[in-house]
């Protein structure tokens, strides 16, 4: 059974989810490993990022060891093929990832301990399937958070229908999840500016390559996806983020506006 922790505001979700991260972080600095967090770009995961910044001012950790495994990119085409949009777009997740998790992160740490660029992973549209041997080969992701579009339940780029053992792919971004990243990335004037196709991780390589999960949902948006994924006993390909319910040690953490429960 999937836990549900519904917290009065997101600032108060972000501080709690970033306190159960950081004893990880803590763990693998003393035993020299590295840890593994899955990590979407995007509106919901930021006041996580932001709490994490601000705990790791008060009491610093050595992220030098830490692997920031993103979960997807936008692609666009040059020269007739698909490629990594360039990193300086306003909606690229490598730029995401270098300003909004390691940007926030790194700010009080000294330069020894902060993340290492290197450490910082995005599937490659050339070879997608390789993504999914490198994160096996390195052990599996110790935490993956998760975050679900609010009209369609797309998780990554994974729209409906996405079969419970895709694994890291080019897709072709549903309709849904275009109009959802518009107010993701205010900057995109229309739906016209949206990229057409990402590279994504797929179902299987969140639910069978991650020890922990956690489904984040924040504000009145979210109100579907969160009776969606609270519900579901297990995955259902229909709305993708319900694949939360097929994770080990998976819990939805919601603020009451998502949660729909009275202030």
């Amino acid at each position: 059974m999937t836990k549900v922790i519904v917290h009065a505001t997101a600032r108060e979700l972000g501080e709690a989810v970033a306190a159960s991260l950081l004893p990880g972080f803590a763990d693998a600095a003393r035993n020299g490993k590295s840890y593994l967090l899955g990590c979407p770009g995007g509106r919901s995961p930021k006041p996580v990022y932001e709490a994490l910044g601000r705990r790791l001012a008060a009491r610093p950790i050595d992220l030098s060891r830490l692997v920031i495994v993103m979960m997807d990119e936008y692609l666009v085409e040059r020269g007739g093929k698909l490629e990594a949009c360039h990193p300086g777009s306003h909606f690229s997740c490598r730029g995401f990832a270098a300003r909004d998790i390691a940007g926030e992160l790194d700010a009080c740490l000294p330069a020894a301990w902060r993340i290492r660029p290197e450490n910082v992973w995005l599937p490659d549209p050339a070879n997608p399937a390789a993504y999914d041997k490198q994160i096996a080969a390195a052990g599996g992701i110790d935490h993956f958070l998760l975050a679900s579009g609010a009209s369609d339940g797309h998780v990554a780029f994974n729209p409906p229908g996405s079969p419970r053992d895709s694994r890291t792919r080019v897709i072709a971004l549903a309709q849904e999840t275009r109009r959802d990243n518009m107010a993701t990335f205010p900057d995109f004037r229309s739906i016209d500016d949206v990229p057409h196709h990402g590279v994504s991780v797929g179902i299987e390589t969140i639910a069978g390559q991650s020890r922990a999960a956690t489904m984040l949902l924040l504000g009145e948006s979210k109100r579907e996806a969160f009776a969606r994924v609270t519900a579901a006993g297990d995955y259902q390909p229909d709305w993708p983020a319900t694949v939360v319910a097929a994770c080990r040690n998976a819990t939805v953490v919601a603020d009451k506006a998502a949660a729909g429960a009275a202030p």
